[in-house]
């Protein structure tokens, strides 16, 4: 097996996924049976700078070329070769934001990512233009809100694109996004794959007034579809992904994706009634309609999946972050007592101390709003935890809690899906750091939503090696008319390990409860973001 590896390296007939995540940047190098090789990562996290949340371009190239070299020496260790050729790259970041560019391909403001809430203006001025859900994320709500305050660099921009169309330009010089990611830039046509012509033309007599010297469609990457051929690497780009030099120019790229997109592809939850949902910096669900709502709810946004089907999204910025910093507490006074535990011993114990807990947690209360929350409408946030005087305040229930509220904001969304639109599902694939622990966020969710939850062995391993590697390897190994959807069933998910939890009703009984809590609650988190 390990000379068949080798062969594969050296022929060229691998594919690389790199995905920049919130905190973590990861290479993955896969063959053609689409196991990983060898992969490598970079660490790395968000500053808070001007009142914007931002990585610097300097953070990006830095961690993306140390997770490729970490991996390229993972090659080299493990089979003596280096690595040279490859079948196929892509890549894929974190969804959204805004980064715009000048005719010298210079960036004109520091890149304003997801994590940002400062464009409910035009989110809703938008939304109501287009009758169409425009979040505040969205590069569109970006754009229209930086010509609302009447920004220096507007009209500078030649270009606008996300994270990953924008390392793919650098890369190849096309200046594309896959359709899953290009449905967070503008609304899509679903029928012609292509952004909404109708409405980029609103947006331009929208902003007539204001005299800039360009029209919205001459800013835009061009839209691509999943197995289509996106460029190739040049010999810049080689020179900028692998520093040593040893990487040869030529390798084909995929269109570049949103990790909402890689999220589908890497639980195979591209078909109708599926969804997945996706639980680290961020929580959000992901549900592949079958027909379009019947209205607009500014709490849904409306994406597809890498393909073009439609795509209703909970989104909720706060998530594990919180959560995360009081496993952090627990690990600093277990180095007090002078007996100090492993990080994901720690997390191990914690987690399935929460299904001890009472079905409802015990009548405490938390909100991990490490940053604003869109779907609660705060701009800001406080993380918060409170509890009454009769409250049953102990370590299982305050763990259950934590698990809890990492889902509550994405719940609601997730709540005007099935029990307002009465959207069907037949079960969620659960991805992401908060299920490594095996079967505490997985039964958490399915309390919350009320439905099979399914996790695979890969659940903890994020959207790198799942979705952009993945996407590359389609791009490469599919057969003639062989669509994703098959590719996915027939070539990478066959032989699959999976396991599904069913709800409990007493579970789903407790967090129904729990967010009542939660609901009421949030005057006091309000309070607190007004106040602290």
């Amino acid at each position: 097996m390990s000379q068949e590896v080798k062969n594969a390296i050296q022929s060229g007939k691998t594919v690389l996924g790199i995905e920049l995540g919130s905190t973590r940047i990861k290479a993955v190098l896969i063959g053609k049976d689409n196991e990983t090789i060898a992969s490598g990562s970079h660490d790395w996290e968000n500053s808070y700078i001007d009142n914007m949340w931002t990585y610097s371009v300097e953070e990006i190239w830095k961690g993306i070329q140390d997770s490729y070299q970490k991996m390229a020496r993972s090659v080299k260790q493990q089979y003596g070769i280096s690595l040279k050729k490859i079948g196929a790259i892509g890549f894929s970041a974190m969804m959204h934001g805004y980064m715009v560019f000048g005719r010298d391909g210079e960036l004109l403001v520091p890149f304003r990512t997801w994590r940002n809430n400062i464009t409910e203006e035009a989110s809703t001025a938008l939304t109501e233009l287009f009758n169409y859900n425009i979040p505040q994320r969205w590069s569109i709500a970006h754009l229209y809100q930086a010509i609302l305050n009447q920004e220096d660099h507007l009209s500078d921009i030649h270009f606008q694109t996300t994270l990953a169309g924008y390392v793919h330009w650098k890369l190849t010089g096309q200046k594309v996004l896959g359709i899953g990611e290009a449905s967070g830039v503008f609304p899509i046509d679903l029928e012609a794959k292509n952004y909404n012509q109708e409405m980029i033309q609103q947006f331009n007599s929208l902003i007539e007034s204001r005299n800039l010297p360009w029209k919205l469609e001459e800013l835009l990457p061009r839209v691509l579809v999943a197995g289509e051929n996106a460029g190739v690497l040049t010999d810049e780009g080689a020179k900028l992904l692998d520093i040593s030099g040893e990487l040869e120019a030529g390798i084909p790229l995929c269109p570049p994706e949103g990790d909402a997109g890689t999220g589908m592809v890497a639980t195979n939850s591209i078909a109708k009634r599926t969804g997945n949902v996706s639980a680290g910096t961020s929580a959000f669900a992901m549900v592949v309609l079958e027909k379009e709502l019947s209205r607009v709810h500014p709490e849904i946004d409306l994406v597809t999946t890498p393909t073009g089907n439609l795509v209703a999204m909970a989104h909720s910025n706060n998530c594990s972050s919180d959560l995360n910093a009081w496993v952090s507490l627990f690990e600093e006074f277990s180095g007090v007592m002078g007996n100090k535990l492993d990080k994901n011993q720690l997390y191990g114990a914690l987690f399935n101390q929460a299904l001890q807990g009472d079905a409802d947690g015990g009548g405490l209360l938390s909100y991990g709003y490490l940053s604003g929350e869109h779907m609660t409408h705060f701009e800001e946030g406080r993380p918060l935890f409170a509890r009454s005087s009769d409250s049953n305040f102990n370590l299982a229930n305050f763990m259950r809690v934590q698990l809890f509220t990492a889902f509550g904001a994405m719940k609601i969304g997730m709540d005007i899906l099935l029990k307002e639109e009465g959207v069907k599902l037949d079960e969620i694939l659960g991805h992401g750091g908060l299920f490594k622990t095996e079967g505490v966020g997985q039964s958490v969710l399915a309390a919350a939503l009320n439905v099979p939850v399914s996790v695979m062995e890969t659940a903890g391993e994020g959207g790198a090696w799942g979705g952009i590697a993945l996407l590359g390897s389609y791009m490469l190994n599919k057969e003639d008319n062989q669509s994703l959807e098959e590719f996915l069933n027939d070539k990478v998910f066959a032989g699959q390990v999976v396991k599904t939890l069913s709800p409990n009703p007493k579970d789903v009984k407790g967090f129904e409860q729990f967010m009542e809590r939660y609901k009421k609650g949030l005057t006091i988190e309000r309070v607190a973001v007004e106040n602290l």
